[in-house]
């Protein structure tokens, strides 16, 4: 019995050390990370549409150049006005008393110049047989001097309150429409206070909101077309002739597109579509995850046919919404790492896998295209 017991435990300790020397000769299994990849897509840029509303490429503010309260009005939103016709007109009786008042001193300070001419002509007379002494003489044509410019000042009261009077007409000072009205009768207004709003005829333009992403691809002098929305089917040939320097609240840019002909089919405030011509050219994209940067030098990582990655520098176009262009430094065979690139190393081995988790096979193709691409401006 005690050499069964001696057997086993013999075997024991024999199979103990096998195992333990089997263990150790077993290597630790590497962890190959499965990474999504993803080959750039070839987009042809499209021509840009912005919609937009038809304006009059002159418009004025008119506004009376006193205050007072408006007693008459003769035109509204939307009525054609021709140059001089009479829009709108103030209580003159305030105008009128100012009127008669500055008549009443022009008349005295006339009386008055009368009188002291007079008496200088006399003083003339009197003064070669030293009849008047010299200071008198003075006197008097001090008098009269000081008669004569307030006469002067007189005219030019009465001439300012005989305008005054006239301003309480507001006259349209060039032929248009009127697009906005801002007074009503009865209502009390200051000088230079907008009371309507006139389009004046001629040249019509198109406004459009160009955003912030897209305004460097637009210039100045570029040929545009214009389609409006009642017809659909007429199209007019028009340019870009202003460009805002500056974005507004909506971050968006001014852009005026002036019509270079259909002026008399197309009523203001018509609402329109305006196409910009760009040049059409294939432009690699990728998706935003794709892209990181160290230095300020964008970059992708590009699985290699033996399955391990390699750090390409690019150069980025404007960003899209869930895309970027890629202006150089990558080819469109070639298979880019989608999302966590700043977890990822140089050369490091990975299991590339499509977005329907399935393997892919990596061809050998060169990371970087021959020619760079171009078409959109960063």
């Amino acid at each position: 019995m005690s050499i069964f017991k001696s057997t086993v435990i013999y075997l024991m300790v024999i199979c103990s050390i096998t195992l333990w020397g089997c263990s150790k000769s077993i290597p630790e299994v590497e962890q190959i990370p499965l990474v999504m990849v993803t080959q750039p897509s070839t987009t042809q840029h499209e021509q840009q549409s912005y919609a937009g509303d038809v304006q009059a490429r002159q418009q004025t503010a008119l506004a009376f150049r006193v205050g007072g309260q408006i007693i008459e009005r003769y035109v509204d939103v939307g009525d054609r006005v021709k140059i001089g016709q009479v829009l709108a007109k103030l209580d003159v009786k305030d105008a009128q008393l100012q009127l008669n008042s500055a008549k009443a001193q022009l008349e005295s300070a006339q009386s008055a110049v009368k009188i002291t001419a007079d008496e200088f002509k006399r003083f003339q007379q009197l003064l070669p047989m030293n009849a008047v002494s010299r200071s008198q003489y003075d006197v008097v044509k001090n008098q009269y001097d000081a008669a004569q410019a307030t006469l002067k000042q007189a005219q030019s009261n009465y001439a300012v309150s005989a305008n005054q009077t006239g301003y309480n007409q507001l006259v349209a000072n060039k032929s248009g429409v009127i697009t906005a009205r801002n007074i009503e009768i009865g209502q009390v207004i200051a000088a230079g206070q907008a009371a309507f709003q006139l389009a004046i005829d001629g040249e019509r333009e198109v406004v459009i909101g160009v955003p912030e992403q897209a305004i460097s691809d637009i210039r100045v002098g570029q040929t545009a077309w214009v389609t409006l929305w009642s017809k659909p089917e007429d199209k007019f040939t028009a340019y870009i002739r202003e460009i805002s320097p500056a974005a507004d609240q909506s971050r968006t840019f001014s852009v005026k597109v002036a019509l270079k002909q259909g002026q008399s089919n197309i009523q203001l405030g018509q609402s329109a579509r305006v196409f910009l011509s760009n040049n059409t050219q294939n432009v690699l994209s990728v998706p935003l995850s794709s892209v990181s940067a160290t230095d300020h030098q964008a970059y992708v990582w590009v699985v290699n046919p033996n399955q391990t990655l390699h750090k390409v520098p690019v150069t980025l176009g404007a960003y899209g919404r869930d895309s970027v262009p890629i202006l150089s430094g990558l080819n469109a065979n070639a298979w880019v790492v989608v999302g966590g690139v700043h977890l990822l190393q140089e050369k490091q081995k990975i299991h590339p896998v499509d977005r329907e988790n399935r393997a892919v096979t990596i061809q050998n193709v060169t990371h970087a295209a021959e020619t760079p691409l171009t078409g959109v401006s960063s």
